[in-house]
């Protein structure tokens, strides 16, 4: 059975999402290896960022798509992603950044048990 999210959220940054939906309505969020904070998660409306077959579904964050490109899932697929948030403003097009907060990244690697069992992964669709 294939039960073992890739990625989760504390609750700290539930708060944050949920401050965010009550503002903007549904939310994404994206990884990527960019510019700006670099891979940082960034939040967005759902359907502001278009996601497409270069993006790797990882599952869903208090009710959020999060989602990574394919070329940094290379380095992170052996990871267990914490989404948390922390003080301080980022260099991002994320939502929270007004807020003096930002999202940020927290992983541990997957026991074999854990990897043998993880929620399988799809490709973003074409939008």
């Amino acid at each position: 059975m294939k039960n073992i999210p890739r990625v989760k959220v504390t609750e700290e940054a539930k708060k944050v999402i949920n401050e965010l939906r009550v503002k903007h309505g549904e939310l994404m969020f994206h990884q990527s290896g960019g510019c700006c904070d670099g891979s940082s998660p960034m939040c967005y409306a759902d359907g502001e960022f278009l996601v497409g077959r270069s993006d790797v579904w990882l599952g869903a964050i208090d009710g959020c798509d999060f989602y990574m490109a394919k070329d940094q899932f290379e380095f992170w697929k052996h990871t267990e992603l914490t989404i948390d948030v922390t003080a301080g403003r980022g260099a991002s097009f994320s939502l929270e950044i007004p807020l003096g907060v930002r999202f940020v990244t927290k992983s541990k690697v997957f026991s074999l048990e854990e990897s043998e069992n993880l929620i399988e992964t799809r490709l973003g669709d074409m939008i």
